[in-house]
């Protein structure tokens, strides 16, 4: 219980810690952060609202909501797939670009700050180890997948 309970309130307290930095320092919120993020990681940083919903973890309602803001604000824009006229894609514009870049150090440093520098190297390898197993229970269809398995060692993939 002990261990439950500690990691709740971490569940519970994170998001509001990165949310709260990332709101006052770039005027974006955790998810919206997020949402760009996996953008800019794909090539064209375009995507498929479906494919991007997936490796969100957001329903169609909830990203379609989050992209009509970034969209007013210039940050993402949505246009037609070609090839399949009734899919819609989702791509980071060049000032979402430059939201991102002007963003990323301070959510950097608020990782580090309240996750990684209070971790010793054996406590992350532990927290990767932990997180995986409670990723193959949670994420089995992986549709996010690609995105915590892009930072696995070449060779390491682990099979869930």
């Amino acid at each position: 219980m002990a261990a439950w309970v500690r990691f709740v309130a971490v569940l519970e307290l994170l998001p509001g810690v990165f949310d709260g930095q990332l709101r006052r320092d770039s005027g974006v919120t955790h998810f919206e952060y997020f949402v760009m993020a996996v953008l800019s990681e794909t090539p064209g940083r375009t995507l498929r609202m479906a494919e991007l919903a997936g490796a969100t973890n957001a329903t169609l309602s909830r990203l379609s909501h989050v992209v009509q803001r970034l969209e007013d604000r210039g940050l993402v824009e949505r246009l037609p797939c070609p090839g399949d006229g009734r899919a819609i894609n989702a791509r980071l514009t060049e000032s979402g670009w430059a939201k991102m870049e002007a963003a990323a150090p301070g959510h950097v440093a608020t990782v580090r700050r309240h996750v990684i520098d209070v971790l010793t190297p054996e406590q992350i390898e532990q927290l990767a180890a932990i997180s995986d197993a409670i990723l193959a229970s949670v994420d089995l269809p992986g549709p996010m997948a690609a995105g915590y398995r892009r930072y696995d060692e070449p060779g390491d993939a682990k099979e869930s």
